[in-house]
């Protein structure tokens, strides 16, 4: 399908806007989803005038990370491109790779007689997250032959790049993360899959012993999960494959990196929701195709916090006008996987989303949710299918055959 599309490129002068909110799908709580429950005016009258549709990131019953599901949105098979959150992470703070580095996206984390309280160390102030982060880098620089980088990060997470003396394989980072995801339990070992990553394990155990003795006083991060270890991917530029000049809006680090894996532009954006919208409305004259990324939506549903994830939807929403004002030819608005507050986590239902522009049926969706998203013109789909029938509305595929 991608040779495809490729082929069937066409250049025009229409603008594309994508927006994820992350986490939006949800499960009903006292009969209503977030979604649902949310004060969502501008959505709803949208959806009524769009294709509406649930789409599945990874296959039907997988619970997709953020990875594959951002992935899957850009139009690309998250099963062929499996990429870590490691290297997300360490692109998306600005952090230098090659084929001689493992990185890791790491959580302060909150400890007590060997077990888990708190996975994300109270979700701590960015501020005294950086701070402690720069103590642990005048601490180790390198452990046995390997360089070792930390990268600061938003709140609890932060980034760790080993740079070893000799290129690496691929393969080499196939090493099971020491989170367990979920609170009182004990750290895993950074078990690894191949012989390979047996090389690689030493240096990551030594790391996780000499930070906990930096950070040992500290009440709240006095440990640290690993998650997602992995080394630089091969994947193809978005803009050659679609023909598109992207600009990615994202404040949390992780999203800039997956961004800047397929090669969009990928600046740093820092405040809230407005300022990232306002950023976006500065340079709409300069890119083709915008990817907006809205976290918090994703924060609260992790959290299990039914009515803050309502109200980060409701406060979106109350937003949603000054996009319009721009009138893009194509606006998509949705997820990159569903995070109920319910279940506290990721999950494998299927993600709502809307496609408006002027070349859509409509009229079958008479609000922005899960329920009424299933009536409309997509269906259920494979995410991954996504930006070809972005790039139809956008008028960018020629017709194929005679």
């Amino acid at each position: 399908m991608k040779s495809l599309v490729s082929s069937l490129i066409q250049k025009n002068s229409s603008k594309i806007v994508l927006v994820v909110l992350d986490g939006v799908g949800g499960l009903p709580i006292n009969g209503k989803t977030e979604l649902e429950y949310a004060n969502t005016p501008n959505l709803d009258a949208l959806a009524k005038v769009s294709a509406c549709g649930v789409h599945m990131p990874v296959d039907f019953g997988i619970t997709p990370g953020s990875g594959p599901g951002h992935l899957s949105l850009f139009g690309y098979e998250p099963v062929e491109f499996q990429i870590g959150r490691g290297i997300l992470e360490a692109l998306g703070l600005g952090v230098e790779v090659t084929r001689n580095d493992i990185t890791v996206r790491c959580n302060y984390a909150t400890i007590k007689d060997g077990i888990i309280v708190d996975r994300r160390a109270g979700r701590i102030a960015t501020d005294k997250s950086k701070k402690i982060t720069e103590r642990i880098q005048e601490a180790i620089t390198k452990i046995d032959n390997v360089d070792v980088l930390f990268a600061p990060g938003m709140e609890h997470r932060f980034a760790i790049r080993f740079r070893f003396p000799h290129p690496l394989k691929p393969t080499a980072s196939l090493i099971e993360d020491t989170d367990p995801q979920k609170e009182g339990k004990a750290p895993l070992r950074p078990n690894p899959l191949n012989e390979e990553a047996k090389q690689i394990v030493p240096v990551l155990e030594k790391a996780i012993s000499m930070i906990a003795e930096v950070i040992k006083s500290e009440e709240k991060a006095n440990f640290i999960l690993m998650r997602g270890i992995s080394s630089l991917p091969d994947i193809p530029a978005f803009s050659e494959r679609y023909g598109l000049k992207a600009l990615a809006i994202a404040n949390y680090p992780m999203y800039r990196g997956l961004a800047k894996l397929v090669q969009m532009d990928t600046p740093t954006v820092e405040g809230t929701v407005q300022d990232e919208i306002d950023f976006l409305k500065k340079n709409y004259n300069d890119y083709d195709f915008f990817f907006v990324h809205v976290k918090k939506v994703d924060s609260y549903g992790e959290d299990g916090n039914f009515e803050g994830k309502a109200e980060r939807i409701s406060e979106f929403d109350a937003l949603l006008p000054q996009i319009l004002e721009l009138k893009p030819d194509v606006l998509i608005i949705t997820g990159d996987h569903s995070t109920p507050a319910l279940m506290k986590a990721h999950s494998w239902h299927p993600v709502p989303v809307l496609i408006k522009s002027p070349y859509v049926l409509g009229g079958l969706s008479s609000a922005f949710s899960e329920r009424e998203c299933l009536k409309g013109e997509l269906g259920i789909f494979h995410t991954p299918h996504l930006m070809p029938l972005v790039l139809a509305n956008a008028l960018r595929l020629k017709k194929f055959g005679a």
